[in-house]
């Protein structure tokens, strides 16, 4: 744990899925041994997206971007963000992403409070995901980790 972390200085680690999605990520708040608040730095190529489209039902998120520019994708609207813009996305509120449209990276921070369980819908795929136990950010720490498609079903169905 530091007091003082510059996330240009943070150690990144690449996630990426087929040609679309591709982010590096550093891990900011953990670098600051903070375990109520999250933070993570996001650095996304030119045409390339960090995450799908979803929305958290527990979790707000707030996203800084530092450098560089991209498109909003919030619920039904495009909105065009770029540095020094603030980006709002409350728990339970509308799906988002945040798309690089720009010619050079894209550099935000995304902040979150921690909570212990998350319902996560992803829209475009129709998935749901589901997490339970979660301490300090640290997805290793579920004790109850889901994704998938759901179907309706009666309270008593099956039992």
């Amino acid at each position: 744990m530091r007091p003082v972390v510059n996330p240009a200085e943070l150690e990144l680690k690449s996630l990426s899925h087929g040609d679309k999605f591709a982010v590096q990520i550093g891990e900011v708040a953990e670098a600051l041994g903070l375990t109520r608040l999250g933070c993570m730095l996001h650095v996304v190529s030119p045409g390339k997206i960090a995450f799908p489209f979803h929305r958290h039902h527990e979790a707000d998120e707030m996203f800084f971007i530092l450098s560089g520019s991209g498109e909003y994708r919030f619920g039904n609207q495009r909105l065009s963000v770029k540095a020094g813009d603030c980006l709002s996305a409350p728990a339970g509120g509308e799906a988002r992403q945040i798309i690089n449209t720009g010619r050079e990276e894209l550099r935000y921070l995304g902040f979150s409070n921690e909570v212990t369980a998350e319902v996560v819908e992803y829209p475009d795929s129709e998935k749901i995901g589901i997490r339970a136990g979660i301490r300090n950010h640290d997805l290793a720490t579920t004790t109850f980790n889901a994704r998938g498609r759901l179907s309706k079903a009666d309270y008593w169905d099956g039992e």
